[in-house]
């Protein structure tokens, strides 16, 4: 006797995971609109891997939140900063000495500071420059 009504299923009864195609739990902190991100995307749709998209320009990350970032990925803030956005001159990071610490706060009062994509797999993250460095949280 078949469980399926209709090709519906009864209420309360869940699908079990296919065998063939394991769960990846990815959240991608992104721009929308940045090629890199874009170009993540399509790498990840093409092989068939869901993710969460995060547009961080939207809603900023808490100091921490990027140091979870920071640490996952064994980066430092320097690693993840964006030096030729024009706010990192307003700012006068070209010319003065910064902490670690004033950086990470100022990447989460200035998200367009803070290199993209980043993506974050359970304990692990990376920012996916070139977007193929996400395979390696894929493995």
């Amino acid at each position: 006797m078949r469980s399926e009504v209709g090709g519906r299923r009864p209420e309360g009864s869940q699908r079990k995971p296919s065998r063939f195609r394991p769960v990846v739990e990815l959240t991608v902190y992104e721009k929308p609109t940045c090629t890199t991100c874009r170009n993540l995307a399509v790498l990840l749709q093409e092989r068939g891997i869901e993710f969460e998209r995060v547009n961080y320009h939207v809603d900023p990350l808490p100091e921490e939140k990027i140091r979870d970032l920071l640490r996952k990925a064994g980066a430092g803030p320097r690693d993840v900063l964006r030096t030729k956005e024009p706010v990192y001159k307003e700012l006068g990071l070209d010319t003065r000495d910064v902490s670690d610490d004033e950086l990470i706060k100022l990447m989460a009062e200035h998200p367009q500071l803070l290199q993209r994509p980043i993506v974050e797999r359970g304990d692990r993250a990376v920012l996916a420059r070139p977007p193929e460095l996400v395979l390696e949280l894929l493995d």
